[in-house]
C-alpha cells in the first residue's frame, strides 16, 4: 500500500468530516456518552468546520491518502498554546500544536500514522518551531504508546471537553 501525504484543500472537507467521524469515537474513553460524542463530531468535527480549518492561516491540515481516498488526517496549529496551563506545560518555543492525528481503524498497523508523524516534523522544521505539542486522554494507551515511540513525553494535563463531559488528556511535546 502506497501512502501519501499532502496538504489538504476545501475540496477535501466533507471526505475529512467522514474520516473524522469514524476516528473520534476510537480515541474517546469508555465512558465517553453516544451523544457527547455526536454532539463533538456535530460541533468540531463537521464539513462546515472543517472548511473553516482549511481556510485559517493559522492551521494546516495534512491528509494521508492511499490509492486516491483519505485514510486518515493531521491538523496543525502553529502558535503559543492558548490554555494557561498547557502554555505554562510546554517549554519548546516556538511551538505547533497537533491538533488532531487520526487513521480510520481498518488501516491502523498499516504506516499511515507513522507517515502522518514525519509529516508534521518536517512541517515543523521548515517552520523552525522549537518543538510539537499535543493532548491524548489519559485513558487512550495506544495513542500515547505511539507517541512515546515517536519521542514525545509527558510534560503535564488539561482538561478537554466532549460534548457535556470534561475528560482529563496528557499533554505531551517533542523536540524537533
Amino acid at each position: 500500500m502506497t501512502i501519501s501525504v499532502d496538504r489538504a484543500g476545501l475540496w477535501d472537507a466533507e471526505a475529512l468530516a467522514d474520516v473524522a467521524a469514524a476516528t473520534f469515537p476510537l480515541a474517546c474513553p469508555p465512558h465517553a456518552t453516544n451523544e457527547d460524542i455526536a454532539a463533538f463530531i456535530d460541533n468540531v468535527l463537521s464539513a462546515e468546520k472543517f472548511s473553516e480549518y482549511l481556510t485559517d492561516p493559522t492551521r494546516t491540515v495534512l491528509k494521508a491518502t492511499s490509492n486516491g481516498e483519505i485514510v486518515g488526517y493531521v491538523m496543525l496549529v502553529d502558535g503559543a498554546p492558548e490554555d494557561e496551563d498547557v502554555r505554562s506545560a510546554v517549554s519548546l518555543q516556538p511551538t505547533t500544536e497537533i491538533s488532531k492525528l487520526y487513521v480510520l481503524p481498518e488501516r491502523h498497523g498499516s504506516g499511515v500514522s507513522a507517515a502522518l508523524m514525519n509529516a508534521v516534523v518536517d512541517y515543523a522544521r521548515n517552520a523552525n518551531c522549537a518543538g510539537v505539542w499535543l493532548g491524548v486522554h489519559q485513558e487512550n494507551e495506544r495513542a500515547q504508546r505511539f507517541y512515546v515511540k515517536n519521542g514525545f513525553k509527558k510534560v503535564g494535563t488539561r482538561t478537554f471537553r466532549v460534548g457535556a463531559q470534561t475528560l482529563h488528556d496528557f499533554v505531551m511535546q517533542r523536540s524537533i
